[in-house]
């Protein structure tokens, strides 16, 4: 779905901050707030805008642990892995990677034992090879 660098330039600005006034957003990027507003409508209609979220304080996100859990699953239970790490809603993401691992999940605990009990979770799912983690320490970059 090719789009062309106004369109690029939107989603970027929506990206920052969805709740955006479409004037705002206008004037960010030269065009009338009707024409950002047809933008946004067809760039919804056509998939590329699937959602709008919310995005978490800094200072709610401070109190929460992160880490990136590296999985592995046996290959004919890969499905059914996916489907219980669905259920879990302390998992943000879920990626299928390649290399040693088949997914990265990225889980938040309100706690590092909270942590370490949801690691155990995931490592005791019938399917579930082995894990790794990873305690995320900060971020640096965040879009």
């Amino acid at each position: 779905m090719p789009i062309d660098p106004t369109d690029r330039h939107l989603l970027t600005l929506l990206t920052e901050n969805a709740r955006a006034p479409v004037a705002e957003l206008g004037r960010k990027l030269g065009l009338s707030r009707t024409t950002v507003q047809s933008r946004i409508e067809r760039l919804e209609r056509r998939g590329i805008i699937a959602g709008y979220t919310a995005r978490l304080s800094e200072d709610y996100e401070k109190g929460q642990v992160k880490a990136h859990v590296l999985i592995t699953a046996l290959p004919k239970l890969a499905v059914r892995v996916e489907t219980e790490l669905r259920r879990i809603p302390e998992i943000r993401t879920l990626h299928s990677i390649s290399g040693q691992f088949d997914m990265i999940a990225v889980v938040v605990a309100p706690s590092i034992g909270e942590l370490d009990g949801l690691i155990d979770r995931i490592g005791a799912l019938e399917g579930v090879e082995r894990t790794m983690s990873s305690i995320i320490l900060s971020t640096r970059i965040e879009r």
